[in-house]
């Protein structure tokens, strides 16, 4: 396997900039750049020098194989962070035989191919690095640390439990099989059934952490809405104006409400109305509230085109005009509508479950609907069906965490890493 090497740390100047090297070349790599090398875990300043030619002086850091990230031999060069001095490095390295540039996100497929990472951490260690807001980082930190692949592992040894049992009563058809199985079998089926039903009930919570709330603003021409999105955003997000229509497109303003990330969206202002351009934006800005998580009703008196839905919140518009309610104009109720508004997506967000992507839930679907089959075969005295069933699910439960069949969806994963990851 080739030895790679890249920039880990963001481009750019910088106080320190961390090169890391990883295959079986990468320690005599290091040693060729006139480096006496220090134990493994042991970070020691050292003068590099590319034969007479003076690099940097740097941290040297080496790990041994089985021992590192990638699981191979690793060695982490922390340099002074200047442009030229990271230039000057990589070129060095790029005369040394058997070394060659990492491609995105090689140093991370690595770890999973060595069996350092499941593909549910690889997953983990993407949303982490883009992470945003509390919440995020939180729900990474989880899923790196392997608590999808752990879940997994339990269901899987109950199944393969289920299979085992339903298997050997096969086997012995024609023998007197001195205990019936079918109770343990049951109970294990119905205890991880439940478990897939609890992680499916919290997909979404836990994709919308992941990818961020969207919460629409929503009333008559006039009411108040691109001002009050500006009040929240601290700035001119939208234009406003007493002439009604002014809003034609929906316009987005990413917040940090509660740790939790969210896309505030104000819209068309919703009425009818002869103008072709205008009647475009108030579709739109219907067809995005429907899709959204949660819609914030200013009520100005004027009938709402789109119905609010339980969980919407419902308040008072100009409330600099009226005393009740809110205004962005004036700031009265803003902080109370922010607190509402936050509480509310808390509490969605509170029965996340452990799964953040749609990969996952279709692999835990999957796996659940082939568990249901599975119970119905057993119900019919089919226990071959139900056999076969068992491993249709460990297998989906196998996609899940990388063990099988996952070549398809590797380049799309990885692509989404920078070159040092």
């Amino acid at each position: 396997m080739d030895t790679i090497y890249a920039l880990a740390s963001a481009r750019g100047r910088a106080g320190v900039a961390v090169l890391r090297i990883s295959g079986p070349e990468a320690h005599r790599a290091v040693e060729s750049l006139g480096v006496r090398l220090p134990p493994l875990r042991q970070a020691a300043l050292r003068q590099l020098r590319d034969g007479d030619l003076f690099l940097d002086e740097a941290l040297v850091l080496l790990f041994g194989k089985g021992q590192s990230f990638t699981g191979e031999d690793v060695a982490e060069l922390h340099l002074h962070g200047s442009v030229a001095t990271v230039s000057a490095v990589l070129s060095a390295l790029s005369t040394r035989p058997g070394l060659r540039m990492a491609e995105a996100g090689e140093f991370t497929r690595r770890a999973l191919e060595n069996g350092c990472l499941d593909l549910t951490q690889v997953e983990g260690l993407a949303d982490l690095i883009d992470a945003e807001t509390e919440a995020q980082r939180r729900q990474a930190l989880r899923v790196l640390s392997g608590a999808i692949g752990a879940k997994v592992e339990v269901w899987r040894e109950k199944i393969l439990r289920c299979a085992a049992l339903i298997e050997a009563t096969i086997d012995f058809a024609d023998e007197d099989v001195p205990v019936d199985v079918t109770p343990e079998v049951s109970e294990l089926l119905a205890e991880v059934l439940a478990d897939l039903r609890t992680e499916l009930a919290g997909a979404r919570a836990a994709e919308r952490i992941r990818d961020g709330f969207e919460v629409a603003i929503l009333g008559a021409p006039n009411a108040g809405k691109s001002t009050l999105l500006n009040a929240i955003a601290g700035r001119d997000a939208a234009i406003t104006s007493e002439i009604a229509g002014t809003t034609r497109d929906v316009i987005e303003v990413r917040l940090d409400l509660g740790g939790l990330p969210v896309t505030l969206l104000d819209t068309a202002g919703l009425r009818e109305t002869d103008d072709h351009v205008e009647r475009i934006g108030i579709a739109r800005g219907i067809d995005r509230a429907k899709a959204c998580d949660m819609r914030i009703f200013l009520d100005d008196g004027t009938p709402f085109l789109l119905e609010p839905r339980a969980g919407d919140i419902v308040i008072g518009a100009k409330a600099d005009l009226t005393g009740t309610g809110v205004s962005g104009k004036s700031g009265l109720g803003v902080t109370d509508l922010l607190d509402r508004l936050t509480s509310a997506l808390l509490t969605m967000s509170s029965d996340a479950a452990t799964v953040t992507r749609e990969r996952h839930r279709q692999a835990i679907a999957s796996a659940a609907e082939a568990l249901e089959s599975a119970a119905d075969a057993l119900s019919s005295g089919e226990s071959e069906f139900a056999a076969e069933y068992f491993r249709v699910a460990i297998r989906d439960l196998g996609i899940l965490v990388g063990r099988i069949d996952v070549e398809d969806i590797l380049g799309e994963i990885f692509q989404s890493f920078c070159i040092g990851k």
